[in-house]
């Protein structure tokens, strides 16, 4: 099955890594445990030919590399179960790879990887051949009167450490943000009186922030970020900002724009119990 790109690989990346006397299996499947426990014997007895390897740990680590569904033994082939008939490149795959990882064994033992033959190059798949069937988000819309970033459901003025302080915003799609691994969706600061600034002391990637964006109807959304409040908090005055981006069609262009999104100030007190 070939259209419109070949749905498995022709060309199958097999590796061994090595430290000290561990030998690491890279496998490009899912093997069985039979098949997994050939795999390690066979590469065992090849290493173990070098003193260097003598009672050689060998660690099968499974779907590396590449795909190729399950890697059954000829007799598990044969009954035909999920993994035989999930084994796609035939009864014989295992003692296909088998003598691979026997070959590369033996090269890493006798010191001999660089004469070993490179192997068919696999195919690289430029950009104008490649399909996305998630298809663009639509224009984002912001509800009348509001524009992106706008409070939608404010925060209360005073939490107790524990509870949870969410505020909801008038939001744009975050897939328009893009790459947003050195950023973030969401920041939780604190206001020092002495300096007059906010400090951050929480991100989107914090365990006690959730941001929950809400689909909408025809672009509409809004995103909801909640504090989980941990004990641990200082008391004091904090605020939630959420950072994100919209796009909207202009004479038949697309432009994506920023917006920043900021709570009231909230306080944040301790509970006292006396006994």
């Amino acid at each position: 099955m070939d259209s419109p790109l070949p749905w498995h690989p022709a060309i199958v990346d097999v590796q061994i890594i090595t430290i000290g006397s561990l030998a690491i299996v890279a496998v490009p499947g899912e093997f069985t445990t039979m098949s997994g426990r050939r795999i390690r014997e066979a590469v065992k007895k090849e290493l173990e030919v070098q003193e260097s390897f003598t009672n050689a740990e060998v660690v099968v680590a499974g779907l590396c590399n590449i795909y190729t569904h399950y890697i059954t033994t000829y007799e598990e082939y044969q009954i035909q179960r999920y993994e035989g008939a999930s084994t796609i490149f035939g009864p014989h795959t295992l003692s296909a790879y088998i003598q691979r990882y026997r070959g590369l064994a033996k090269a890493i033992a006798h010191g001999t990887i660089r004469e070993l033959p490179k192997g068919p190059e696999p195919p690289f798949f430029d950009e104008d051949r490649l399909f996305n069937q998630v298809k663009d988000p639509v224009a984002d819309v912001a509800p009348a009167n509001t524009t992106f970033g706008d409070v939608l459901q404010q925060v209360n003025p005073v939490y107790k450490v524990g509870e949870i302080a969410s505020v909801t915003f008038v939001a744009g799609n975050p897939r328009n943000s893009g790459d947003i691994r050195d950023k973030t969706l969401v920041t939780v600061e604190m206001f020092h009186n002495d300096t007059n600034t906010w400090d951050i002391v929480h991100t989107d990637a914090s365990w006690e922030t959730r941001f929950h964006w809400i689909k909408g109807i025809a672009g509409r959304s809004r995103s909801e970020v909640e504090w989980h409040i941990p004990l641990t908090a200082q008391t004091g005055t904090y605020r939630i900002q959420h950072f994100g981006h919209y796009k909207q069609s202009k004479d038949n262009n697309t432009i994506i724009m920023p917006y920043v999104g900021a709570s009231d100030a909230f306080k944040v007190t301790r509970s006292f119990y006396y006994f």
